[in-house]
């Protein structure tokens, strides 16, 4: 693929965002966090983008994504909107010359994902997938303590992916029509999140799963349901290791439950993102909770600590220390652990063989690239 890099001199990370919804909102604050100036926006009509761009506080609004990807004032591209939409528009920023952000979902079939990992490895630009809680420290922590021995031999994971915002008959959203969200609801938006995390913690790929799904209501906002509200897996891991991951849009009183529980011979480790200061230690002779401190962190969680001990780090949090290492790529570093394409073609072969094994109730092997 052919590209022209915009001619931006020194402003590498001049930000330009398609889409106007929470996410939207969420990548703007990362990137005016991380000191880019935010130069325009487009959003489904140039009224909408008006509104947007003055409330975000963008430079311009643009009448159309093409336009901004037109802008030759613009160097890195979030593309924030309903995923059917993420490959196209991402193969086109990445067409102008454009670093890219893309929300997850990368594409909704593997065909799609490879095409955009195989695009982003052959123009040279930087192309990044928003799992951001690899960014939490006690994430980068338990990553580390793994890595180095202390947990022993992964034995087994016991994983979870909680939210309740789907619990009602009437809840509904743009995510539960398949030709804006795609054929995976649940698994694709949360459950994508969990098994990067498991992943990127373990340094172990999924080898192989089985998985059942269900969809509660059979209709929401006067259509027929064709996604799936919950999607209940079991998994083995390269190792041997044996876990189940339950993911669910409908797990009253949670509201991001996101928990990763891993056993070693040695030890277990578990993080509860709604808890992101601390993690539980479990050893035969006792267990501990390890509290968030630069002072004694990993050089990897270290990193992230942006803050002293005993002052909270978030979500935001975690996603500006992710917007920071993307404007870090574009400036020519490689940051340990950043997510990109590739790991968004990771998620579209995990979610086509959860889909897959729902589907037939057989085990399914996963592509290991």
């Amino acid at each position: 693929m052919t590209t022209e890099v915009a001619d931006i001199g020194v402003a590498t990370a001049r930000t330009g965002i398609i889409g106007g919804g929470f996410m939207a909102r969420v990548h703007a604050h990362a990137a005016r966090s991380a000191g880019a100036p935010l130069v325009a926006i487009a959003t489904s009509s140039p009224t909408s983008a008006r509104r947007a761009a003055a409330e975000l506080g963008f430079a311009h609004a643009a009448d159309s994504a093409a336009d901004l990807l037109r802008d030759r004032d613009v160097a890195v591209v979030h593309v924030c909107t309903p995923n059917t939409t993420h490959a196209d528009l991402a193969l086109a920023a990445l067409e102008a010359g454009k670093h890219v952000v893309c929300e997850k979902p990368l594409a909704t079939t593997v065909a799609q994902a490879e095409l955009l990992a195989r695009a982003a490895a052959e123009s040279g630009l930087v192309a990044a997938v928003p799992f951001v809680y690899r960014y939490h420290p006690m994430v980068r922590e338990a990553r580390d303590r793994i890595a180095h021995g202390a947990v022993g031999t992964l034995l087994s994971l016991d994983c979870a992916y909680l939210q309740d915002w789907m619990l009602l008959p009437d809840d509904d959203d743009w995510r539960v029509d398949p030709d804006a969200g795609g054929p995976s609801r649940a698994f694709a938006d949360i459950g994508s999140h969990l098994c990067d995390l498991v992943e990127f913690v373990t340094g172990e790929r999924i080898a192989r799963l089985v998985a059942r799904t269900r969809t509660v209501f059979p209709e929401r906002g006067g259509r027929p349901v064709q996604t799936e509200d919950i999607a209940a897996l079991l998994v083995e891991t390269e190792s041997g290791a044996l876990g189940t991951l339950l993911i669910s849009q409908m797990a009253a009183g949670r509201k991001n439950a996101l928990t990763l529980e891993l056993h070693g011979s040695a030890e277990s480790i578990r993080f509860a993102q709604e808890n992101p200061e601390e993690l539980w230690i479990g050893m035969r002779e006792g267990s501990q909770s390890l509290l968030r401190d630069p002072a004694t962190a990993s050089g990897a969680s270290a990193r992230m600590q942006v803050l002293p001990a005993g002052h909270p780090l978030g979500y935001q949090d975690a996603f500006n220390a992710f917007v920071a290492d993307v404007h870090a790529a574009v400036a020519g570093s490689v940051p340990e652990g950043m997510p990109t394409f590739a790991d968004g073609l990771r998620a579209a072969q995990l979610t086509e063989a959860v889909l897959a094994s729902a589907a037939s109730g057989a085990w399914i092997e996963v592509p290991h690239e």
